[in-house]
Parts: structure tokens; C-alpha cells; sequence
């Protein structure tokens, strides 16, 4: 990662991957905020929206830290119950030094981008839940392709001082990597929504979010 904002939008995206899912519980619009600690570099507050506007969905997230902001966005549609990615794109900037990124249609054809991909996740383990050998695949912010593997650990409800909310709790790891495994706590409702996440690395927790501000858009 090539700057803490990537990281950042990295981590809250959470290296998300395509599965279809039938009778998958409907996106809701919503404007989230989450706050976020990374061991080693300031804490950041993290914007995520999720819009619906002329036939397709957009999930965005921006990132600010001192001295440097990011920005991540995904724009899809759903086709037959399937998270179609349509647009990826992405850019920060530190220290005066601006990087951006970009994939269209075409890059995404086979495979989601990480923020469309963010919906097909939850839509998945919410309604049709894998239970052996699950391999998830994704685009990164640069288009290449990366592999996950994907347990569901719980579901149960979790109360946070913005309510009360049924949680998907998932662990993913990244093959070869088991030092590394991010853990997640889904909104069961709400697609998407990211109630709670923990990065643990050597056995040591490296980051955690926690969500901060929730509203429908």
C-alpha cells in the first residue's frame, strides 16, 4: 500500500470479492462514518455513503488524516440479483504528492472492484451463506487480481450507542498469509454497512474501526 489513505480505504473496504446471490437482501441509501486506528499512524475518520440515483447504486468512502485525504468510489447495478461493477476509482494526496487510479467496465468485467464488491459480500453472507472452502476474488485499486478466503463466525445482535443491529460476524484471510486475518461485523439490514472491523496480524490487532454516525441518505 502505497500511502496510510489507500490503507485506510483499503482496510474499510475490506478487499471485497463477486458472488450472486438469490432473493439477496435489497442495498438501503445510507451516510455512515466510521472512526479508524492503525497502529503506527494517526487515527482517521472515514465518510461512507451509499447512493441510488438513475439505475445504479454508488458506494463511496473518503479518508482524512494530517497533511493528506483519499477518496475511494464504486458505481454498480444489480442485474438479477448480481452486483455488476460499472466503474471503479480512486486518488489521495500526501505531502502535495497526488497518485489516482481508475478502472472501467472492461477491467471489471470478470471481477468486482473493492467497493462494489463491499455489497456483494454482505448480500452474500446475509442470505446465502458458504460454508466449505469459500475463495473470494477481486480487483485491487490498481486492477489486479487478489484472492481471499471467507469464514462466517457468528450472527447475532450487537448494540452500539447508535442502536440495536442483527451482525454478520466474518473472518477473512488471505492464502499462504495466516498471520493475517481481518474480522468484520456486518449490518444484516443494510448492505454494505460495516458495524465493526479488526485487523490482526502475528496475533496482534493492527487496526480497528468502529462506526461513529449512521443515517439514511
Amino acid at each position: 500500500m502505497s500511502s496510510p489513505l489507500l490503507r485506510c480505504l483499503w482496510l474499510a473496504a475490506l478487499l471485497g470479492f463477486a458472488i450472486p446471490a438469490l432473493a439477496a437482501t435489497a442495498p438501503q441509501p445510507f451516510s455512515a462514518r466510521y472512526h479508524l486506528e492503525i497502529t503506527g499512524w494517526p487515527d482517521a475518520e472515514i465518510r461512507h455513503r451509499l447512493s441510488h440515483e438513475a439505475g445504479h447504486w454508488q458506494s463511496e468512502m473518503r479518508a482524512e488524516l494530517p497533511g493528506a485525504s483519499g477518496r475511494e468510489w464504486g458505481r454498480f447495478r444489480l442485474e438479477d440479483e448480481r452486483v455488476r461493477s460499472l466503474h471503479y476509482a480512486a486518488g489521495y494526496s500526501l505531502l502535495g504528492i497526488r497518485r489516482a487510479f481508475s478502472l472501467d467496465h472492461r477491467d471489471l468485467a470478470p471481477l468486482p472492484d473493492r467497493q462494489s464488491a463491499l455489497i456483494a459480500l454482505a448480500r452474500r453472507v446475509i442470505d446465502a451463506p458458504c460454508r466449505v472452502d469459500c475463495r473470494l476474488r477481486y480487483r485491487d485499486h490498481r486492477g489486479r487480481e487478489e484472492e481471499l478466503r471467507y469464514r462466517i463466525l457468528a450472527r447475532e445482535p450487537v448494540s452500539l450507542p447508535q442502536g440495536r443491529f442483527e451482525a454478520v460476524r466474518v473472518a477473512l484471510t488471505e492464502p499462504g498469509k495466516a498471520n493475517r486475518r481481518l474480522v468484520l461485523e456486518l449490518d444484516a439490514r443494510r448492505p454494505g454497512l460495516l458495524l465493526a472491523m479488526e485487523y490482526h496480524r502475528d496475533g496482534r490487532r493492527r487496526s480497528r474501526l468502529t462506526l461513529t454516525e449512521l443515517a439514511p441518505d
